[in-house]
């Protein structure tokens, strides 16, 4: 019985990372076409991290507070990327949360000034506001896998 438990327990990084990449998905599209993500979805990835919890992971919900932080006193994010960052927290860690809020923000600083300038040459005004959940978890996709 304690072989079988082991064999499973080492196919619990693909499992998660199959999960986790599929939740980050869903999070992408209802975020791209609604401007939502579902509570579900954030709980569905806070409890993917379960399958290779470790307490020091709990640290990564820490990494969301930059985003609580930044959207009390600049605005313009809702209470959905936070979750998200949380959720996702607890599945990377302190450190590869970190990582993904950095790759995810440059990945959206990269997107608006392309879009700046392919808009500027149109003619027309660019877009003030982009759904952030696609972003995110391309950053945490991106920590997840490589880091």
């Amino acid at each position: 019985m304690g072989a079988n438990l082991g064999a499973l327990a080492q196919y619990a990084p693909l499992v998660q990372g199959g999960v986790f990449a599929t939740l980050l998905l869903a999070a992408s599209v209802f975020d791209a076409r609604k401007r939502i993500i579902p509570d579900s979805i954030c709980l569905g990835i806070a409890l993917t991290g379960l399958l290779t919890f470790e307490p020091v992971k709990l640290a990564g919900i820490l990494a969301a507070a930059l985003f609580l932080i930044a959207a009390l006193f600049f605005g313009g994010m809702d209470g959905g990327d936070i979750k998200l960052m949380a959720a996702a927290g607890l599945v990377l860690g302190f450190n590869k949360s970190m990582a993904a809020a950095v790759i995810g923000l440059t990945a959206l600083l990269v997107f608006h000034a392309g879009n700046t300038i392919i808009q500027k040459l149109r003619g027309r005004a660019a877009q003030k506001a982009y759904p952030f959940a696609p972003f995110l978890s391309l950053g945490c996709l991106t920590a997840y896998y490589l880091t």
